[in-house]
């Protein structure tokens, strides 16, 4: 699936992955590909992003690598949309 993570600033991350869980206001829930279209509120806490991603020296910065195919990312809040195999992810 595509994965497109947007802040106030900038861009930070636009690409391929495998899965993203993410800590939504009512729990943490997993998105895989071909997930159904969902629209939900996002609170404090991190993003897991499952794949090997490549990142730039800006969002380096901002994201942190658990290992090979897993990467974190910080947010205190947020939205995400899911439709057509793409994940946008606003990030507060």
């Amino acid at each position: 699936m595509h994965l497109e993570i947007v802040s106030p600033e900038a861009t930070l991350f636009s690409g391929e992955v495998d899965s993203v869980i993410v800590p939504g206001t009512s729990g943490s829930f997993q998105m895989l590909n071909n997930h159904a279209p969902i629209v939900s509120s996002l609170k404090d806490g991190t993003v897991i992003i499952s794949g090997k991603i490549q990142l730039d020296e800006t969002a380096k910065k901002k994201f942190k690598r658990k290992d090979d195919n897993t990467t974190l990312f910080e947010i205190s809040s947020g939205t995400i949309e899911m439709r057509n195999n793409k994940l946008i992810l606003l990030a507060d």
